[in-house]
């Protein structure tokens, strides 16, 4: 029978009820309290056994309070609950010493395990001081999806372990990597990532793990790789599933000994970085089909996260938006907002593209609408463009887009008037024509740079570059 007294901490009148009456029905003694001075008391004279609370109290705040808690009673396991259901909640949550954080509203029966979990096997969390600003968030959303993520982050803040983000194209599986690093303890060292599907294969170990001087032909110096870039950091593989297998036999050998070697070097390197990995693949399909080592997925795959699709979160869907609709604002671009039947219309919406397409959608309507508020038909207009690739049509000699784009851009000019748009139009214009130009031509060459680049009439090399920084996801030729 559990034993144990609980100190729970609430000015909702109903949660402290029923926290009282599940507590007391699982054995446990409880101590209600509804600010946060006389929980301080109990814990100053050495009461409970473990303390539930909420994050916003009447008289003050619990973060400020729980740097106290902990250097008074380090050991003693507390429990935070909070409305506010953010990525930073749960983040400072566990960087302010917290054993668990749980989002409201809980499942009770969740809450009772933890408590007893807790008190069986009390463990101290280390403290770091966290910045208080919000700005910035790197993950938006309260969905119950997301919330189990950022519980899953702030477990792993203050570790090393290995990560493996699962997750359709545009969910943000290199946001989730870039958190994991500018939140815990590595934050002070370079966060370096790679995408394998934009790297030539038979170039992807020297880019990894650097090259000696004559390794191969072009080889005019040494380079260091991203390993060596990335030591003291973390190291950011993304689409791991397009490794080719004599670059998964090094990768192995270095999670195996935390020591490469470069390509064409003799002398091992010891290694000190977090590897987080990304993928959009069935890593267990390629496996069966002998494209991927079982081996390395296993020392790969030590935490999986899996990103939900948008399609799976769209109560996000409107946090996202004026999250979006603000960074633009930021940018110089006109204060804009979605009617309902707008939004409506975006809950309905499949977004094949994700969070990344919902993103680029939102830029687009910032930047070339001039009303403040976009209501479903202009929005449906955007939904319901025809994806067509004029590059599909072979007896086409040219591609006239000159005329549309021409009277497009003129009539958005006028809604101006005699003033001028935000600053910044042409790279917002550029960006827009680029991605899918880019993108239609890779489809049409079935991923084959070198012939998207000739098709395109850029350097290979600039294509590359554009690729990366647009990160477009390279679909490989079956050819």
């Amino acid at each position: 029978m559990p034993t144990g007294t609980i100190l729970v901490a609430d000015d909702d009148a109903a949660i402290r009820t029923v926290l009282n009456q599940a507590l007391s029905r699982a054995g446990y003694t409880v101590r209600l309290t509804s600010n946060a001075s006389t929980l301080w008391r109990w814990v100053s004279a050495g009461d409970g056994d473990l303390v539930i609370t909420d994050v916003v109290m009447p008289d003050e705040n619990i973060f400020d309070v729980l740097p106290r808690i902990k250097k008074m009673r380090p050991e003693l396991p507390v429990l935070v609950m909070s409305a506010q259901n953010t990525f930073m909640t749960a983040i400072k949550a566990s960087e302010k010493g917290a054993y668990e954080y749980l989002p409201k509203p809980f499942d009770l029966k969740e809450l009772t395990g933890i408590v007893q979990r807790a008190l069986e096997e009390p463990k101290k969390r280390p403290v770091a001081d966290l910045e208080e600003s919000g700005e910035g968030m790197p993950l938006v959303g309260r969905s119950p999806a997301m919330q189990e993520i950022y519980r899953v982050l702030a477990r792993l803040m203050q570790t090393d372990l290995t990560v493996m983000i699962n997750g359709e194209s545009g969910t943000g599986k290199e946001l989730v990597a870039r958190a994991l690093h500018d939140y815990g303890k590595r934050r002070n060292g370079p966060f370096v990532a790679i995408n394998m599907a934009a790297i030539p294969r038979d170039l992807i170990e020297a880019e990894l793990f650097g090259h000696e001087k004559g390794a191969f032909t072009g080889a005019q110096n040494r380079s260091s790789g991203r390993f060596e870039q990335a030591d003291g950091g973390t190291l950011f593989l993304d689409e791991i599933g397009d490794m080719p297998m004599e670059a998964q036999t090094r990768l192995l050998r270095v999670l195996q000994q935390g020591e490469y070697t470069t390509v064409g070097g003799r002398t091992p390197i010891k290694t000190d970085v977090r590897i987080v990995a990304a993928t959009n693949k069935d890593l267990r399909h390629l496996i069966n089909q002998g494209l991927f080592r079982e081996d390395l997925y296993f020392r790969l795959n030590v935490v999986p996260i899996r990103l939900p699709p948008l399609r799976e979160r769209v109560e996000d869907i409107p946090d996202l938006v004026r999250h979006f609709f603000s960074m633009a604002e930021k940018e110089g671009l006109p204060a804009k907002q979605v009617d309902q039947s707008a939004m409506n219309l975006m809950r309905r919406y499949r977004w094949p593209g994700n969070v990344r397409e919902l993103e680029n959608l939102v830029r687009r309507l910032a930047a070339l609408y001039p009303q403040d508020v976009i209501g479903e038909a202009m929005l449906d207009h955007e939904l319901s463009q025809p994806s067509t690739n004029p590059l599909e049509d072979e007896t086409s000699e040219t591609v006239d887009l000159g005329g549309s784009v021409e009277k497009y851009l003129s009539g958005y000019f006028e809604t101006f008037g005699d003033a001028l748009p935000p600053p910044g139009l042409y790279h917002r214009i550029l960006r827009e024509v680029e991605y899918p130009l880019i993108s239609a031509a890779l489809a049409a060459t079935r991923g084959n740079q070198i012939k998207a680049a000739e098709l395109l009439g850029v350097n290979r090399n600039t294509l590359r570059k554009k690729i990366r920084d647009l990160d477009i996801q390279v679909m490989r030729s079956t050819r």
